[in-house]
């Protein structure tokens, strides 16, 4: 509505001021405007409204077989022409950047799956804030896979941020997939995927000096369906919080190994850590880019301090205020990739068959 009320403004006032005052030539501005927000069939009709207007004032003054409105008409539909050929343009690259985006989201959803909400005694949340706008991955990943005596899982993050990372993120994820149930214990596991990133590394980044720039920091976690104790193997990745009858712990590793595939280093082995988890606890596993996420002020964001407040929320209500109190934190513009798990085990069943 407003470039036709443009339209007739311009037309009325034009008619209405004195002969020496043309304003005509304004009329571009209709078609010119309906660009910005619809496609070219309506951009023309809007610019063949304003060539009529200018027609009729014109006619009106009874000059429009003279040089000077000729060329006005002329000019005002050469204009409009361009526009409505910009528009068209606009719109055909607009729905090929649609589709590309469809492919790419439906291929970034198949690549980092939703993690399930319960696995055996286990309810999970899990949440992935990507910092390249417009992309749902990028350099963090997690997964997690059953085993015969529990569940593994792993939560990584690829050096580097946004759709350059999900090349290598891809490798670990399916390599994890494979494996992850192929070796009796964390330390093997991790050798494996240490094994599959430093040969894809060696095959696939193109310049030599590159190859220690590229790694990938990881936590595995291992937690048995019966019994209390849970396992974890440290590759550089920051520790997990543990919240424990309305307490926050942090489980630091006392010899964590290095990244996975960090150019030079033959691990040979890898430490593994054993810890409570017991019903009604929550482990919060994260990436980097949550705690290393900046307000105004420069300052990090305080995860361990902040869940604190949330230790009796449920996985997905602790996740929803984590990501509320974080983006808010940094207003909204993380400077990397942020991926946060909560894991809860359940209560243990009661003989009735209920949760206790």
């Amino acid at each position: 509505m407003i470039p036709l009320a443009l339209i007739l403004v311009i037309t009325v006032i034009d008619i209405l001021v004195p002969a020496d005052v043309h304003l005509g030539p304004l009329l571009v501005v209709a078609p010119a405007l309906t660009a910005s927000f619809a496609g070219p069939r309506l951009t023309a009709f809007v610019g063949a409204l304003a060539i009529g207007a200018q027609v009729f004032i014109g006619v009106h003054f009874g000059v429009l077989n003279t040089r000077n409105v000729m060329v006005q008409v002329f000019s005002l539909t050469l204009l409009s022409a361009l526009i409505v050929f910009i528009c068209g343009v606009r719109e055909r690259r607009r729905r090929e950047l649609a589709r590309v985006r469809s492919v790419a989201e439906a291929a970034q959803k198949a690549l980092l799956r939703p993690l399930p909400h319960r696995i055996g005694p286990l309810r999970i949340a899990s949440l992935y804030l990507a910092a390249e706008h417009e992309a749902e991955i990028g350099g963090d990943l997690y997964t997690a896979t059953g085993t015969d005596d529990g569940v593994r899982m792993i939560i990584g993050d690829v050096r580097g941020h946004g759709l350059s990372a999900v090349g290598e993120s891809a490798l670990l994820l399916g390599a994890f997939r494979v494996v992850a149930d192929q070796h009796d214990t964390l330390p093997e596991l991790a050798g494996a995927l240490d094994r599959s990133v430093s040969r894809y590394l060696a095959d696939f980044v193109e310049v030599a000096d590159e190859v220690g720039e590229h790694f990938i920091t990881a936590l595995l976690l291992e937690i048995p369906s019966d019994g209390h104790t849970t396992r974890m193997t440290c590759c550089g990745h920051p520790p997990p919080l543990l919240l424990h009858e309305h307490h926050v712990r942090t489980l630091t590793s006392p010899q964590p190994a290095p990244p996975l595939g960090v150019a030079g280093l033959q691990v040979t082995q890898f430490p593994v850590d054993e810890f409570a988890f017991v019903s009604g606890d929550t482990l919060i596993l994260y990436t980097d880019g949550v705690t290393e996420a900046r307000n105004e002020g420069g300052a990090f964001y305080p995860l361990a301090q902040r869940v604190g407040q949330w230790t009796t929320s449920n996985p997905e209500a602790l996740l929803d205020h984590i990501r509320r109190d974080l983006l808010a934190h940094c207003r909204g513009h993380l400077g990397d990739d942020a991926a946060i798990i909560a894991i809860q085990r359940r209560p243990d069943p009661r003989p009735d068959g209920t949760d206790g």
